[in-house]
């Protein structure tokens, strides 16, 4: 990491979201000598970083996969299915399902994969540096995850995963069912195959972000919780600020939104239409009754359920799901309570445990499964870091390094053409 000196030198930057992807951000400016300031309209990680599954996964396939097309459109308005769109009358997400239908063909999950590998592979670098440099306690292992398929038509499609991984270079492995069980015991005897992704690792995303913000303030970034944005303030094509819901006017020489899926709509204003939906995801945390024993040690995605499953320290979580049913955080029980129907479909002896935590929270989408990062067309100083879908914990550090070149100079390390913001102007 660079040295510490320089803080407060430079450019103010004002800085809308406090997820994993704002306090990641928020930490590589800083670093290169910005006065950062972070706005947030809840609390520091409270968004889909306090949900997330807490799976690093680089070498996985992006949201949309070659084949599956006619599988989601046969079950989508099931309430219960993996990817669920409420029927409602909203012609913008029409036209979001059209494009995100066109996406489920190899040619482009190619394109969109030679564009994120090379993100994740730094992100799991800079997890390493970050980690162990500042010293963040949350609980990150470098151990990889299992994606597991209950039914023997699962084999062709985990067959399919392992040649697209190895083709992108990253490391996946083809496990039979007994190999499988013998490195997580609990699952089923039934069960047919897994994929090991070695290029993974696993930590408690909520404590990551939390732990990153104290270093971040540490180092000089100021954080407002309970602080809306109303609107980004430009004069003659350039931003100056932004106004929070108080009317507070607060200047900037530059302005990141990364608000999640609230993005869109500090954007719209603008002339810049970001075609940004919100996923709803859902998460279970459960430890043992007294007395028992320890519950899982590896971390898994079920693959027919689109569930993962993490062990995090003396719990493990159970998350996932894709529910489009606009911007609100209302639980839907029935699909909370599918998240541990699903696991026991999996896994044995998980009837003795008891839930500590269940949540929802909305992840922000793009149609073509990738993020937009960088400068917004026609407004200098504007910048966007949002619609990594399912990917934020595992794009965060990187996106906050790619957001702090822009802001200040120097360009991307990395070649992100392909998540302009300006593919979609």
């Amino acid at each position: 990491m660079a040295g510490r000196a320089g803080f407060h030198s430079g450019p103010q930057v004002v800085l809308v979201g406090a997820g994993v992807i704002g306090v990641c951000s928020a930490w590589f400016l800083a670093r290169r000598g910005a006065r950062v300031l972070v706005l947030e309209r809840e609390r520091i990680a409270a968004g889909a970083s306090f949900g997330n599954a807490g799976v690093l996964a680089p070498g996985h396939l992006p949201l949309v996969k070659p084949g599956r097309l006619r599988s989601i459109l046969k079950t989508v308005f099931r309430p219960l299915s993996p990817i669920y769109v409420a029927p409602r009358l909203d012609p913008s997400l029409m036209v979001w399902l059209m494009r995100f239908a066109r996406r489920f063909r190899e040619p482009e999950t190619d394109a969109a994969m030679r564009a994120l590998a090379p993100l994740g592979r730094e992100s799991l670098r800079l997890y390493d540096e970050l980690i162990r440099e500042e010293k963040l306690a949350c609980g990150f292992r470098r151990s990889g995850y299992f994606e597991v398929w209950r039914d023997e038509q699962g084999l062709r499609e985990a067959e399919h995963e392992v040649a697209f991984a190895l083709r992108h270079g990253f490391r996946a492995e083809l496990l039979a069912a007994e190999p499988l069980r013998r490195r997580e015991p609990r699952l089923r005897a039934g069960i047919a195959c897994g994929v090991h992704f070695a290029d993974a690792a696993t930590l408690d995303p909520h404590a990551f972000v939390t732990s990153l913000a104290d270093r971040a303030r540490a180092a000089g970034v100021g954080f407002r919780s309970a602080t809306q944005v109303a609107r980004v303030l430009v004069e003659k094509g350039r931003v100056r600020g932004v106004r929070t819901a108080t009317g507070e006017d607060l200047a900037a020489d530059a302005v990141v939104v990364a608000a999640g899926a609230w993005s869109a709509s500090l954007l719209r204003p603008l002339g810049y239409a970001l075609p940004l939906q919100p996923a709803k995801g859902y998460h279970c945390d459960v430890v043992p009754d007294e007395g028992g024993g320890p519950l899982l040690t590896e971390a898994c995605v079920l693959a027919e359920r689109l569930v993962f499953v993490t062990p995090l320290g003396n719990r493990v979580r159970f998350a996932g799901t894709l529910e489009f049913s606009g911007l609100n955080e209302r639980i839907r029980r029935p699909r909370l309570e599918q998240l541990t129907r699903a696991a026991r479909e999996y896994y044995e002896g998980l009837e003795a445990t008891r839930a500590v935590s269940e949540w929802c929270g909305l992840r922000p989408c793009l149609p073509d499964g990738m993020p937009a990062i960088g400068p917004v067309p026609d407004v200098e100083g504007l910048y966007v870091a949002t619609g990594h879908a399912m990917a934020g914990m595992t794009l965060g550090p990187a996106t906050g390094q790619l957001i702090a070149g822009m802001v200040l100079g120097g360009g991307p390390s990395l070649d992100v053409t392909a998540l302009s913001p300006a593919r979609f102007s």
